[in-house]
């Protein structure tokens, strides 16, 4: 049976509906950065995520090639991830999505190094006859973070960030969004196919002891 990150790393991927701590390791992505509302029909963040899973899915089905990536075991591919800010402010302002910026993240394998990820892109540039230089290998550590479930559009994100900022102030923490470290968001349902008011989303943010 193929490995399911979701299901092996529940503690990151399955959070309960209520906020919780979480110390979040390093970890290696397929990152494609942009900027702009990810609802534009036609605009950068859809582009993006066509990047993405080209790459992933390149990745993959690298067992079925003569490239053999050393420590390859089969997997399910990762969730989609999103890495969130807008200039100047902390946090997020939902009501200015054309101010977004953003990293969006398809975690790796530990097993793929840079070597394997460059040849991933070489093999999808060849095949697919598509420019893959916005694509890059990111390694991020998160560290101390508070993370929830959020169940609903993501229109209705504040609610649960507010339920978030609640916990933390009780609990002595505090957010401690930087450059570095960003509003972090993972897609667990397929829009395509499921009602808005059942969207699962992972929000996480950082946060430090007072």
């Amino acid at each position: 049976m193929a490995f399911d990150y979701k299901k092996e790393y529940k503690e990151f991927y399955l959070p309960a509906a209520k906020p919780q701590i979480v110390d979040v390791p390093e970890m290696n992505f397929i990152a494609v950065r942009g900027e702009g509302d990810p609802n534009e029909e036609g605009g950068m963040y859809k582009e993006a995520i066509g990047l993405l899973y080209a790459i992933a899915f390149t990745i993959k089905m690298s067992k079925k090639g003569s490239h053999n990536i050393e420590g390859y075991f089969d997997y399910v591919v990762p969730p989609l991830e999103g890495f969130w800010w807008q200039d100047g402010i902390s946090g997020i302002d939902y009501a200015a999505k054309e101010d977004f910026r953003w990293i969006s993240v398809i975690r790796l394998p530990d097993f793929v190094k840079k070597e394997d990820f460059d040849w991933a892109i070489s093999q999808a540039e060849e095949k697919k006859k598509q420019d893959f230089s916005k694509v890059e290998f990111l390694t991020v550590k998160e560290g101390l973070c508070v993370q929830c479930m959020h169940i609903g559009p993501f229109d209705d994100e504040p609610a649960t960030i507010a339920m978030m900022d609640e916990f933390i102030e009780g609990a002595g923490y505090e957010n401690d969004f930087s450059s570095g470290r960003l509003h972090h968001e993972i897609y667990l349902s397929d829009a395509r196919r499921v009602a808005p008011e059942r969207w699962r989303t992972v929000i996480r943010h950082p946060v430090k002891l007072r």
